[in-house]
C-alpha cells in the first residue's frame, strides 16, 4: 500500500504508483471527495481535449454570426433586468 508523509505546509507527495494508475501527469486538477463512511476519494479532473469530443449535441441548424450576436446581446440584457 502506498504511503506518503504530510508536511507543515499542508502538502504531499502522490506515489508514483498512484500516479500512473490515475494516468496522472504535472498540472492535472484533482478533486477530492468525503464519503459518508469517512473516506477521502481522488479523482483526476482534468480532461484532454479529445475526451470532450461529441459531449455536445450537433447543432439542428446552422446559427450566423449575427445570429449569435443578438442571442448574447438579449440574455446579457436579460441578466441585467433581473
Amino acid at each position: 500500500m502506498p504511503i506518503s508523509m504530510l508536511t507543515s505546509k499542508g502538502q504531499t507527495t502522490i506515489p508514483k504508483e498512484i500516479r500512473d494508475h490515475l494516468h496522472l501527469q504535472p498540472g492535472d486538477r484533482l478533486e477530492y471527495i468525503t464519503e459518508a463512511d469517512g473516506r477521502v476519494v481522488l479523482v483526476p479532473v482534468t480532461l484532454d481535449i479529445g475526451d470532450l469530443f461529441g459531449a455536445l449535441p450537433k447543432p439542428k441548424r446552422k446559427a450566423s454570426i449575427e445570429e449569435m450576436d443578438r442571442t448574447i446581446r438579449e440574455a446579457a440584457s436579460d441578466r441585467l433586468k433581473r
